[in-house]
């Protein structure tokens, strides 16, 4: 009987290693190689098979088992290229070997990943079809530095762990296998063998897309064929980068912002009607709640599995790209929320995703969030940062989305976030702050700047961190724009007031301006004030029924005139009773209602007014766009001011209570002439009809002005073109 040495030339070691499934290079042994000037081996691993036929050069011939495990062999001539065969495989398709050809990733990638720059990661990483050595396939590749063995599975070896083991790359921790055939649409997952002998499938970190959940095997996508057509845009995008636009920015669930039949509309339909909506109602924005995948329909998107996936849910990759393309020939911007601050404890995804603490901290006092139960990222590793980056770079450079707002920057920024004494770790000068998590953040907002100039980038910030919207270049963290959660946190606390007790808190209108210009600040009324018992926007607001919609209207208009960009979360527009539920669309319903429909109306003219007066959005980020007249009639709860830029300048009135003041006199001098041009009050939507047909101009007893007198429409916001001597 010939022993199983004296039938190949394979090492016994290397060979048990292989069907023990614990190598780490199985091209070595597998694949097509030289045994002398004119012959080659080809070797094949089949587990469990006892035949196997192969096609070499057209001719079909049965490889020797050369092990009972499933080795086996066949001799061919020295001519052999790895086009030259093809293996059957048990559907009885043929396909070229993945053991017979050279590594897909190179040095340069690996050193520029080792470093932290490798920019372009998402097209290395990951599943990509490509023609490689002359065949068409997909090229895998994952990053698991301290695997024993990693294998690809998937439909095409029927999720066998041993079948397809992966080449491991060295010191740089990543694993790679280009296998023929197989095209957009595989299913796969990477089996991990753990140092400790543990067997883990994972989900790829790089995939473009996912299975709808519950099930969480990634799926081999194309986001490279897409025809865009938005090229204008991006021009005019980069072109007047550091140019003043105005921004209304319109936050969207698209899970519930409109459904069909029951069912959420998909990108394409989603697309088809955002676009009518926002024109009309002059929405320049919409900023998606997280769509990058994620398996908790509960988490609304913020605890993400897929850093370059964009959600099953709605569709493919493409219909995607099809969503922000439509919007952007139509005129509007598309931001994403992005959360690079943690990550879920599933275990199909991140979490120890070799067997060790991979992407976050090994203690939980640095790794493991206690609000969320989620894992914190080690922004100190130069691989996971540069997962980060890539990830921000895929949605802005191959989706073409217009900026990133990144969700939770404080519990990034600090190391006792939602912790006590004793509970997390100084860092190494002593102190709370998180020195790895800011580096990563400038780094972040100088790299995409730099490859994307106009992209905007927006941090949700709610602690008084210094510089977050100063460029790095002036050590500031450089985003462009910073949530203001003060001003949304003071008005919101201030509208809540009865007006009778209002008086008492006008500081809570005023106070903001104090720091109005030392960020460049969007003012939010954003999703997170109309969740977890809060209630809506609308049943904040005190008073009757009338007055509950007269402050509506107050509060948006308020929010407009305010220096800073504005962003409104859905539903608040249409006057929604009931707090935001995910799973179910916007109350469309109410718009049969005048009262609704009206503060729907009011949205709709005073955004469009705003864009109309550059002076409302021109000098946003600068004090020489905004002069107090009145911040103190807290009698009356009245604030006065104007607002300026290079077209001139308007005059903004509020009123907070709801009573009617015919005669309200602001000192103002040198006015010639004063006219209204906006008032919420007005009757179409749904207001006392308390407008200015005629405001006056006050005299004193030399002639000269010294005042202006306007009817003070209740709970109103009144804006005045006004002319000097």
């Amino acid at each position: 009987m010939i022993t199983f040495l004296e039938k190949t030339q394979v090492p016994l070691d290397e060979c048990n290693q292989l069907i023990h499934g614990n190598y780490y290079d199985a091209h070595r042994i597998l694949g097509l190689h030289e045994i002398d000037k004119k012959t080659k081996v080809i070797r094949l691993w089949r587990p469990g098979a006892q035949q196997l036929h192969l096609e070499v050069f057209g001719k079909t011939v049965e490889a020797s088992l050369v092990h009972p495990a499933g080795l086996f062999e066949a001799i061919t001539s020295h001519k052999t290229t790895p086009k030259d065969y093809r293996v059957y495989h048990e559907n009885g398709l043929l396909a070229h070997d993945p053991y017979a050809f050279w590594p897909t990733i190179g040095d340069v990638d690996q050193y520029l990943f080792s470093k932290g720059v490798h920019y372009n990661l998402y097209e290395v990483l990951g599943a990509h079809v490509t023609t490689h050595q002359g065949c068409v396939g997909t090229k895998f590749a994952v990053w698991a530095p301290s695997a024993k063995r990693v294998s690809l599975v998937a439909d095409f070896n029927y999720w066998h762990g041993l079948a397809n083991p992966m080449r491991s790359m060295g010191r740089s921790g990543i694993w790679e296998l280009f296998v023929p055939g197989v095209g957009v649409g595989e299913k796969y997952k990477f089996e991990i063998k753990t140092q400790t002998g543990q067997v883990v499938i994972k989900s790829d970190p790089y995939a473009h897309h996912h299975e709808v959940r519950p099930s969480t095997a990634s799926i081999v996508a194309d986001v490279d064929t897409f025809a865009w057509e938005d090229q204008q845009w991006l021009k005019r995008r980069a072109t007047e980068a550091t140019q003043p636009k105005p921004m209304v920015i319109y936050e969207v669930h698209l899970g519930s912002w409109k459904q069909r039949d029951g069912r959420p509309l998909n990108y394409r339909e989603l697309a088809e009607e955002l676009v009518p909506y926002c024109q009309k109602m002059g929405f320049t924005y919409v900023e998606l709640m997280p769509i990058q995948e994620h398996p908790l329909d509960e988490s609304w998107g913020y605890q993400v599995t897929g850093y370059f996936a964009t959600t099953s849910r709605f569709g493919t990759p493409q219909d995607f790209q099809y969503f922000v393309n439509h919007l952007h020939t139509h005129g509007i911007g598309v931001i994403l929320d992005w959360v690079p601050g943690h990550f879920p404890c599933d275990d199909f995804s991140l979490a120890r995703f070799d067997g060790t603490a991979l992407y976050e901290h090994e203690d939980p006092r640095q790794g493991l969030h206690p609000h969320w139960y989620t894992k914190i990222f080690n922004f100190g590793r130069h691989e996971v940062s540069n997962f980060l980056i890539a990830s921000a770079l895929f949605w802005v450079g191959k989706m073409h989305v217009d900026g990133l707002r990144v969700d939770a920057v404080a519990s990034m920024l600090y190391l006792d976030y939602g912790r006590n004494d004793g509970e997390w770790i100084p860092n190494q000068y002593g102190g709370k702050e998180n020195v790895e998590a800011i580096e990563f953040l400038r780094h972040f907002n100088s790299v995409l700047h730099r490859y994307y100039p106009g992209a905007v980038t927006i941090a949700e910030e709610s602690t008084s961190f210094g510089g977050v919207s100063h460029p790095v270049e002036s050590y500031g963290l450089g985003f462009d724009m910073k949530w203001n959660m003060g001003w949304m946190n003071d008005t919101l606390r201030y509208f809540s007031k009865d007006p009778f007790y209002r008086h008492y808190h006008h500081n809570d209108l005023t106070f903001g301006l104090l720091y109005a210009f030392a960020e460049r600040f969007i003012l939010v009324l954003s999703h997170d004030e109309v969740v977890h018992g809060k209630g809506s926007l609308l049943s904040k607001m005190p008073g009757d029924y009338w007055q509950k919609f007269a402050n509506m209207r107050l509060l948006y208009s308020y929010m407009i005139c305010q220096p800073g960009k504005a962003l409104m979360f859905q539903g608040g527009e249409i006057g929604q009773w009931d707090e935001w539920d995910a799973n179910r669309e916007m109350q469309w319903h109410l718009l049969q209602y005048p009262i609704h429909s009206g503060l729907q109306a009011l949205v709709k003219d005073f955004n469009h007014f705003y864009l109309d007066h550059p002076c409302l959005w021109e000098r946003d980020f600068d004090y020489t766009g905004f002069e107090w007249i009145d911040f103190a009639d807290t009698g009356n709860s009245v604030i006065s001011y104007f607002r300026k830029g290079s077209d001139g300048l308007l005059l903004c009135v509020h009123h907070f209570t709801p009573t009617y003041c015919p005669d309200y006199v602001i000192n103002l001098g040198n006015v010639s002439r004063i006219q209204e041009v906006f008032n919420t009050d007005a009757e179409k939507y749904g207001g006392s009809g308390k407008i200015n047909t005629a405001p006056e101009v006050v005299y004193n007893g030399d002639g000269r002005s010294v005042g202006v007198k306007i009817a003070m429409a209740p709970l109103a916001t009144m804006v005045f073109e006004v002319d000097f001597h």
